[in-house]
Parts: structure tokens; C-alpha cells; sequence
């Protein structure tokens, strides 16, 4: 579904924050396991009787200054040591649910790491049971439509990712997709091109990080190879006329993380960032939080922060929240549904 462009009416500097938190949207790019706050991450130390390198929550948030993708992923996989239980999953999946309903999120589609668990003898059962009671309570006490994506990791092998793919055959009535993530550099999205295949043959929506340090040839990879219908990150397409006008005229989604670029260092500072380009120039542009715990900020400071750095418009954010929900899985009847809730809201600010 190509949700139809409205013309908004402008709204006062003083009142568009009020706008971006009050805005239904959806969330496209989420790691669960970057949404495990230090807090929980001692708490559940504690109840599982882990240690980690760190003496104090203090001390663990210090240590969350990146220069790049893979001085971030060093902590992430750290932090995700504390979660062994089926209990340990849900506490972690709901508490960024909570937030996520109080940022007006209406449906959020949450990438998981299996590989990073099952490494470490959890099995696939634990982790896939334990979020998806979350995301069903979600939908019952919160009101947010929540499902799963399987993350492959791309610094690891294709056996190992087909073998990941085997372990959650019998899971697949509770995921909706797979993704690509980790280290991009050096892992081009090609390297797992037969197994996307076969989540292709299986049903499966396919979606893949690439162009966030990558390179716009990791884009053309995971469209052309991959065969994707959405695009994690994607900032650097702007480097590729052709491919701009390639993700424009397909409507090809992209899950940019505004913070998260900040945060390692893609953008200097977040008036630099591209977001106003890639929706001047037709792209299907969205803002999501990627891995909040990390990059500090949730939803709504993504939307605040990106706009007051750039000077977006209420324009651009009705075009961000409608693209957030033709971007997303679900029917066309939900998502007409979803913009007929974005635009009571902005009825309310004209």
C-alpha cells in the first residue's frame, strides 16, 4: 500500500515536540537486546548469578562511548550474558514495550539475535517463547501490535546462519521475517544470499543492515542478491544517485536510526544527517531507535532530538509516521487504519 501524501498544516516551533510525542507511529528498527537497560542488565546478573566486567551501573553506562559499529557490539554482546531464562527474555521485551507505548508506538517489529544466546547453550525455545509472551501481553494490556524478526549475524558463517534457520523451524508460526546485522564492514550482504533464499522459499519477510558504514554496493547487494523489501540504516545511499532513485521509484523502506548514527560517529553531529535528503528526494524514510539503551534515546527523543538538530517540519513528521507504517508487515486494512489515527492527531495541532 502507497499511502497517499497530505498536506499538513504548519505548526508552531513551540508546539511540534508536543506533535512528534503525540503521533501514532511504528517502530521498524529495534534490537531487543539493545533496549536492555543497564538497570535490568544488574538486576538480572543478580537473579541468574552472572558477573560482569563492571562494578556499578555508573560504571557500565561510562563505558558507552563508541567510535564505531564494532566498539559498540563488543559491550552489546557483554550485556546480553545476563539472559539465560525464558522470564529473562519477557522482562526484557516488555520493559521496551512500556516505553514504546508511551512514545505512541502502534506496532513495532523487533529484530532478535538468536546466535548471540544460543552460543551460549540458551536454547532457541527460551528466547523465542520468552519474547513472544511479551509481545502477545503487549497487544493485550498496551494495545501495541508487536511480532518477530530473526537477526542473522553477519560476522558468522552461512553454515552457521543455516543452522540457526534449523533450529527455528519449529518457531516459524511466531516470526514474521529475517534480517542481516552485526559488523557490516567486510561482511557483504552476498555472503548469506542462499539463505535468504530459502527464508524466501519459507514465507519469510526479508529485510537487511547495509549502507549504515557500508558502502551504497551493500544496498544494490541485499535489493539485487537478497532480494529484500526493506533496508536497515541506509543513510549512505545518498553517496548513489542511481540508487536513490532505485529505493525511490520501489518504495523501498529504510529504517534510519538518527541517534544511533550519532552515536557511532556515521554523521559528526545530528545537524549533519541526511534524513531531510532521503525524504526531499521521494525515499521512504523512517525513524526508529535501533539499540536505545545504547544510543540514548527511545522513539520520541529520536523524533525531538533528529527534528530541533535538522529543522524538519510537521510535514516531514506526518511523511515519517505514514512511511513507518507503509513500511511495516502488516495488512493493508491496519495500515489505513494506522493513518486514519496519524491524521486525527494532526487534525487536533492544525
Amino acid at each position: 500500500m502507497i499511502i497517499t501524501p497530505r498536506k499538513v498544516r504548519e505548526v508552531a516551533a513551540d508546539r511540534l515536540p508536543a506533535l512528534l510525542r503525540a503521533m501514532p507511529k511504528a517502530e521498524l528498527h529495534i534490537h531487543i537486546e539493545g533496549s536492555l537497560e543497564p538497570e535490568l542488565i544488574f538486576a538480572l546478573a543478580r537473579r541468574n548469578g552472572v558477573t560482569i566486567p563492571y562494578a556499578s551501573v555508573e560504571e557500565l553506562r561510562a563505558a558507552y562511548a563508541f567510535s564505531n559499529l564494532q566498539s559498540f557490539l563488543d559491550i552489546y554482546y557483554a550485556g546480553a550474558s545476563v539472559l539465560l531464562k525464558e522470564q529473562d527474555f519477557h522482562d526484557m521485551a516488555w520493559a521496551y514495550l512500556e516505553r514504546a507505548a508511551a512514545d505512541n508506538v502502534l506496532r513495532t517489529e523487533i529484530f532478535f539475535d538468536p546466535q548471540t544466546h544460543t552460543e551460549r547453550g540458551v536454547p532457541m525455545k527460551t528466547v523465542v517463547d520468552g519474547l513472544h509472551r511479551a509481545c502477545v501481553d503487549a497487544k493485550a494490556k498496551l494495545g501495541i501490535d508487536a511480532e518477530l524478526i530473526l537477526c542473522f549475524l553477519r560476522h558468522l558463517s552461512e553454515e552457521d546462519a543455516f543452522a540457526t534457520l534449523e533450529q527455528a523451524m519449529p518457531h516459524l508460526d511466531r516470526i514474521i521475517g529475517v534480517g542481516l546485522d552485526s559488523s557490516e564492514l567486510g561482511h557483504p550482504p552476498e555472503k548469506f544470499a542462499r539463505v535468504f533464499a530459502r527464508c524466501r522459499e519459507l514465507g519469510l519477510h526479508l529485510v537487511a543492515h547495509a549502507g549504515e558504514e557500508g558502502p551504497p554496493a551493500y544496498v544494490w547487494s541485499a535489493l539485487d542478491v537478497l532480494k529484500v523489501e526493506r533496508i536497515d540504516h541506509g543513510v549512505q545511499s545518498a553517496k548513489d544517485p542511481a540508487l536513490m532513485r532505485r529505493l525511490a521509484e520501489d518504495r523501498i523502506p529504510l529504517t534510519v536510526c538518527p541517534l544511533s548514527n550519532l552515536k557511532l560517529c556515521v554523521f559528526p553531529d545530528l545537524g549533519q544527517h541526511n534524513l531531510r535528503t532521503l525524504l526531499d528526494a521521494g525515499l521512504v524514510a523512517t525513524v526508529n531507535s535501533d539499540d536505545p539503551a545504547y544510543f540514548g534515546g527511545y522513539m520520541n527523543q529520536n523524533f525531538t532530538e533528529t527534528f530541533a538538530a535538522t529543522g524538519l517540519t510537521a510535514q516531514h513528521a506526518w511523511q515519517l509516521a505514514a512511511n513507518s507504517f507503509e513500511g511495516s508487515f502488516v495488512e493493508e486494512a491496519a495500515k489505513r487504519a494506522y493513518v486514519d489515527r496519524l491524521n486525527a492527531v494532526f487534525d487536533t495541532f492544525a
